[in-house]
């Protein structure tokens, strides 16, 4: 499709919108943040349905760290009222973990610091924040120009003639903030974005039908080329995703430790036993002393137990003196093999000198 033709119907879409829909205004004074997780609440939701459940996450929750912690089922709950809770509170609770995880805080007020174009590819970076959620932080908190649009408005927009088959696939409208002017975007995309929630809330509205024939008369046809060709894209996505779930896992076998694969100081978890044995043993060899060294600086031998130990005999001034004087001569056999005995000797006595 030829620009100038795109930029027409897109501005008759806008003509028609103006006269059932009223612009919604967003709060200006949210933050960045605030704005990403009412943008996750919006999504294929109408504004009054998002608008509750944005509330009820700030006040029934105690910060946005808890609604991090928070299970996707008891969010769902939360949120009962928005079009899909279940992939709202799947998108919240993702986007928040995400920017957990990379700032270590909830603060994403820098992003307005930052050149558009860097601060379009940080929310990009974030997990759980699809086109639509990218695209209304940018015009929303951000100031640039970006029209949020849903999957149902992508259908809509193929309905009335504005994108073919291709574009719709790929999400994308070219020329869309071509031709619709900044000034005008926030304005356009509310309307669009209310039509689309109608259709996804009650698609076979009459005055749904009503809008569309005034913008195409030949809507039907498209319309329901894109429903069934929306309808099995989904349903494909479904059967992989439980295919998913029910493949079985491969089943890794367990490791076998490995003595040199563990590190205990910056060294090979083996070598440290093998370096302190030896050091171990390096150290009670040092200790033991020498046939050299016995005299000098050996250590004093344990006390033996008593009952083991025998009694010292007790020592005689002649036993000392006699250390060091030759032995006495053996005594002699007598004629009829006995021993004869030894004589006692006075030589041990302490002589007195006469008086």
């Amino acid at each position: 499709m030829t620009s100038p033709n795109r930029a027409a119907i897109l501005a008759k879409v806008h003509k028609v919108l103006k006269k059932y829909y009223k612009p919604i205004i967003v709060p200006t004074e949210r933050t960045v943040l605030e704005h990403l997780l009412y943008a996750c609440c919006l999504e294929s939701a109408r504004y009054e349905a998002a608008d509750e459940a944005f509330a009820k996450l700030k006040e029934l929750f105690f910060d946005w760290n808890e609604v991090r912690v928070t299970t996707v089922t008891e969010l769902a709950e939360v949120m009962s009222g928005v079009a899909d809770p279940q992939a709202a509170g799947n998108r919240i609770k993702k986007v928040l973990q995400s920017v957990f995880e990379a700032n270590y805080s909830f603060d994403l007020e820098p992003l307005k610091k930052q050149n558009l174009g860097k601060a379009e590819k940080d929310l990009e970076k974030i997990a759980g924040s699809t086109g639509f959620v990218r695209a209304f932080v940018t015009q929303q908190a951000l100031g640039g120009h970006a029209i949020p649009v849903t999957e149902e408005a992508v259908t809509l927009l193929y309905a009335v003639g504005v994108i073919n088959d291709a574009e719709a696939d790929k999400h994308q409208i070219p020329g869309m903030e071509r031709a619709i002017p900044k000034n005008k975007g926030a304005e356009f995309g509310s309307l669009m974005h209310q039509l689309a929630a109608d259709f996804k809330a009650s698609p076979g509205s009459s005055k749904l039908r009503g809008i569309l024939a005034e913008i195409d008369p030949d809507y039907k046809e498209r319309l329901g080329k894109r429903v069934v060709r929306v309808e099995e894209t989904n349903r494909a996505i479904e059967e992989a995703a439980r295919l998913e779930r029910l493949a079985p896992k491969p089943i890794v076998p367990p490791q076998m430790p490995n003595a040199t694969a563990g590190k205990s100081g910056g060294k090979p978890g083996g070598k440290p036993s093998e370096k302190g044995g030896d050091k171990a043993a390096e150290k009670a060899a040092a200790k033991e002393p020498g046939p050299k060294d016995a005299s000098k600086g050996a250590p004093k031998a344990p006390p033996k137990p008593a009952g083991k130990e025998p009694a010292k005999p007790v020592i005689k001034v002649d036993d000392k003196k006699g250390d060091k004087k030759p032995k006495p001569p053996a005594p002699k056999s007598d004629g009829a093999g006995k021993k004869s005995e030894p004589k006692q000797s006075n030589k041990g006595l302490t002589k007195k000198k006469p008086k």
